[in-house]
């Protein structure tokens, strides 16, 4: 997914390290024109923006593609991190500047690493009634971010857990494992819940984790969270209890150890500073307009017809640090 806000927020991650428990509330962005599907950002925050090395959560849906005509993410670039694609309902269709092309359902995770350079598009099928799911970016550390473009696609596999069903789809998490590739410590993983049920993990105390809702309410060791609210839990903790009341809950767990290293991300690209945002800008520009010879993002699939996404307007200030919470 691209973020396709007309004005994207420069931010910058200093390295942190724990903190107090907080829920981190959506912020409604949409994807296109005013009657497009409209997604709930989580991450970033002002004051918050990495959970481990996942940078960027977005929430959407349960949407009608025939209101707001669904997914429509033409091709677009990225740097410097790997994207995560996760559905409830509904269909989605990737291509990309490796030559994948790939349907992801329900179950099945697409992972896309960018390393130096890649692009890609998204669009909900035309079978699609209702999307649903999430996008998480996670950022690459400074010793693999110039790796090389990659593509990975997972079917995943249910696991009870006491009344919970998991699917982990990145990491490992509650006996079960994804062999999608990851350069940090991380975990991802659905957890579905009936009405009325409480159920205990074991976590990593060197991670520290988000519980993003998507139904729900759910209370999450102690605290009532609403759907499409994330829950943040610092480094420390042995155990994660959720609980369901008189619905149906249903959660994406996502976990790290904690990337101690200052990165800037803005729009699609993540760097380490400003004049790497714009150097990255400048090159797909250039490929945008066919004054590249493609290899800075790979070739554009003839599939896309050429029809691609140019880079915002950089801020005409230099990109700035973003404080985060204190240790």
């Amino acid at each position: 997914m691209s973020d396709l806000e007309r004005d994207p927020q420069e931010i910058t991650c200093p390295p942190r390290g724990g903190g107090a428990p907080e829920v981190l509330e959506p912020r409604l962005v949409p994807l296109g024109g005013p009657r497009a599907m409209t997604v709930r950002r989580t991450l970033p925050q002002r004051l918050r923006s990495l959970i481990g090395a996942w940078c960027f959560v977005d929430h959407y849906g349960p949407d009608d593609v025939r209101e707001t005509g669904g997914m429509v993410v033409p091709g677009h670039p990225h740097t410097g991190l790997q994207t995560v694609t996760w559905l409830f309902s509904g269909e989605v269709d990737h291509a990309d500047t490796v030559g994948s092309v790939q349907r992801v359902r329900p179950g099945e995770v697409n992972l896309m690493t960018a390393g130096r350079g890649i692009a890609h598009s998204e669009y909900s099928t035309p079978e699609t009634t209702l999307l649903q799911g999430v996008q998480l970016w996670t950022a690459l550390p400074d010793s693999a971010r110039f790796t090389g473009r990659a593509f990975e696609h997972h079917v995943t596999e249910a696991v009870a857990h006491g009344p919970a069903t998991v699917r982990t789809f990145v990491g490992s998490f509650a006996g079960s494992s994804s062999p999608v590739t990851t350069y940090t410590p991380l975990v991802a993983a659905e957890i579905v819940l009936p009405a009325g049920a409480e159920v205990r993990f074991a976590v990593d105390p060197s991670y520290e984790h988000g519980v993003l809702v998507d139904l729900g309410p759910v209370d999450v060791d102690g605290t009532t969270v609403a759907p499409a609210a994330l829950a943040y839990r610092p480094v420390g903790a042995t155990t994660l209890v959720l609980r369901t009341g008189e619905s149906e809950g249903r959660v994406v767990l996502i976990g790290g150890e904690p990337l101690e290293e200052e990165i800037v991300m803005w729009w699609n690209f993540l760097g380490r500073d400003h004049d790497e945002i714009v150097r990255f800008r400048e090159e797909w520009q250039a490929q945008v307009h066919g004054a590249a010879d493609g290899d800075a993002y790979g070739p554009f699939p003839d599939a896309w017809g050429g029809v691609v996404l140019p880079a915002p307007e950089l801020p005409h200030t230099r990109l700035k640090p973003r404080k985060q919470p204190p240790r």
